[in-house]
C-alpha cells in the first residue's frame, strides 16, 4: 500500500464502518470467482449494507482504535468485510443465504456490540426475522389485548341495546 498517509485514511475509513455498523460478518472469499463476488456485493447494497475488502493489518490497527475485542484471531488470509448498516440482522442474512448456494463463501465471523463473535453467531443473527417482521409481530401482540377489551365493554353496551329494544317491541305490542 501507498504512503503513512494513505494508511491513515483507510484506518480511519475503517473506523467509521466499525462505528456506523448495527453488526458486521467476515467472510473468507478464496474461491470465488469475479461474477460470484459482483453478485454478493449487488445482494449486500440491495438489503443496504455494504461490502468491502481491506487490508488485515489495517484493519486490525482500526478495531484496536475502536475497541473491539477479539478479532485479530480472525485475521488471516483475505477477508471481506460485510457492514450492516440499517440493522444488525440484514448483512449475516445476505452473507449466509449467499453461502448456502456458493460452498467457497466462508463464513468466519463477525462483529456484534464491539465483540467479535463466531461464525454460529453470525448464522444465529441470521435466523432471527427482520426488524419490519419483529415490529409487526410486538404491534399484533399489543393489538390482541385492546381487542379483547373493547369486546368485552362492548358487551354491557350491546346488552343494553338488546334491553332497549325488548322494551320498545314490549310498548308497541301494548
Amino acid at each position: 500500500m501507498g504512503s503513512l498517509e494513505q494508511k491513515k485514511q483507510v484506518v480511519e475509513s475503517i473506523k467509521d464502518k466499525f462505528t456506523k455498523a448495527q453488526s458486521v460478518v467476515m467472510m473468507e472469499y478464496r474461491g470465488l470467482n469475479v461474477g460470484e463476488i459482483t453478485e454478493l456485493r449487488s445482494k449486500m447494497k440491495k438489503a443496504g449494507n455494504e461490502m468491502k475488502v481491506f487490508k488485515n493489518t489495517l484493519v486490525e490497527r482500526a478495531a484496536d482504535d475502536c475497541g473491539i475485542m477479539g478479532l485479530n484471531k480472525y485475521l488471516n488470509g483475505p477477508i471481506a468485510w460485510g457492514f450492516s448498516l440499517q440493522d444488525p440482522i440484514s448483512a449475516p442474512k445476505v452473507v449466509s443465504e449467499f453461502a448456502k448456494t456458493h460452498k467457497k463463501l466462508i463464513i468466519k465471523g463477525g462483529i456484534l456490540e464491539k465483540k467479535a463473535i463466531e461464525e454460529d453467531g453470525v448464522r444465529a443473527l441470521a435466523e432471527l426475522p427482520s426488524r419490519e417482521v419483529l415490529l409487526a409481530q410486538v404491534l399484533a401482540g399489543m393489538q390482541a389485548p385492546l381487542t379483547g377489551m373493547a369486546n368485552v365493554l362492548q358487551g354491557p353496551i350491546r346488552k343494553f341495546v338488546y334491553a332497549i329494544e325488548a322494551l320498545r317491541k314490549e310498548k308497541e305490542q301494548v
